[in-house]
Parts: C-alpha cells; structure tokens; sequence
C-alpha cells in the first residue's frame, strides 16, 4: 500500500501511539527488593534481604489505637449490658413468683374463711342440741362430732373457755357482774361460743365478764 507523505514522519507517528506500560509492582521480580513510589524517601535495608526489608514496612504501618481497642471495650460493654438485664429480668421473675405464690396462699385461706364461716350457725344448733340433751347419744351425736373434728382440721378452733381474763380481741362483753375473790376481769361464762383459724378470729364470743368488786 503506498504511503503519503513522508516515511519518517510515519514511523514517528506509529511510535508515538504505542502504548505506555508502566510496572507498579511494589517487589521488584527480579532482585526481590522493595519498591518505593517516586517521591517516597526509600528507606535503607538493614542487612540487603528481603525478609528485613518486609520487616521494616511492617513496623512501619501504624494501626490506630480506637479500632484495636474500641471492639474489645465495646463487646465488654455490650456484655455487661445484658448480664444486668438478665440479673434485673431474674429478679423480677423471683418477685413474681413469690407474689403468685402469697396471693394463691391468701386465696386459699379466704376460700377456707368462707366456708367455716357459712357453717358457724350449724355448729350454734349443734351446740345448742347439746346443752339441751339431744345429742347424748344416737346417730345425730356421732354425725356432730364428725362435723366437728373435720372443722378442725382445717383449722378452726373453739373459743369458750371460762376463768380465763377477759380479752377484747376474742371476747363481746355482754353483761358485767362483781366477782369476788378476782383482780382482773374474767369470763365467768359464755353466751354464744365464738371462733377462729389460725391467728384469724371468726367470730368474737359473747361472755359473761365478772370485775373485781
């Protein structure tokens, strides 16, 4: 193919576009030494092999401070965090479960109230039959007395006894009468026998209070 123009001109223009390849390697292939970049102070080797020269700029990276030391402290913190969760969530479950525990205690001893009271007014007619001889014997004495003695296993307690000093907290005073030989007010006798369950009074009884003359 024919040319124009001038052949040096030609062969000049094909030099300048060919294209310009440049080795960044930062090792050099050949001796195994380190490169520095253009405008970098090269830095002297201490004793000319490779391995120190790694050494060097090894040393020479500097790593900051907050991010060697900031996960650690930050996981610390985050354990920290959760083991006073958990502490304060097992707190609050103990106190839950002792509160659970006290208000189906109480429950249940209301549900026991409610039934030993309902069953006062019968234990008034059974007494009431036995004062006036009905239950001296016979089946209706025996079926009293189971009553009874089941009453007490769930807790309930008569409160009838005589000669014992007068106390506002289980006894009514209905009457007062001079005693002799007395220095204290003391129940001569009971009108209507009275009751309780454990610490709980039921039922006051209504006594017969005799104070010194």
């Amino acid at each position: 193919m024919p040319h124009h123009g001038n052949e040096a001109e030609h062969s000049e223009g094909n030099e300048q576009r060919k294209p310009v390849i440049r080795d960044n390697r930062k090792v050099d292939p050949e001796t195994g030494a380190a490169r520095h970049p253009e405008g970098e102070a090269k830095a002297a080797p201490t004793d000319g092999d490779a391995l120190s020269q790694a050494e060097e700029i090894l040393n020479g990276v500097e790593v900051p401070a907050e991010e060697s030391v900031a996960p650690g402290a930050a996981a610390e913190a985050q354990v920290a965090e959760l083991r006073n969760d958990l502490l304060r969530l097992q707190a609050e479950y103990v106190n839950y479960r002792k509160r659970v525990e006290r208000d189906r205690a109480v429950a249940g001893e209301m549900a026991v109230i409610g039934v030993l009271n309902s069953l006062l007014p019968v234990l008034d007619d059974v007494d009431a039959a036995r004062q006036h001889g009905d239950l001296e014997d016979g089946p209706f004495a025996a079926i009293a007395t189971k009553l009874e003695n089941a009453l007490k296993t769930y807790g309930l307690e008569r409160i009838a006894e005589t000669g014992v000093e007068f106390d506002p907290t289980i006894h009514e005073a209905l009457i007062q009468q001079p005693g002799e030989d007395i220095e204290v007010d003391t129940v001569s006798q009971v009108l209507r026998t009275g009751y309780r369950s454990g610490e709980r009074v039921l039922r006051a009884a209504q006594v017969i209070v005799a104070v010194p003359a």
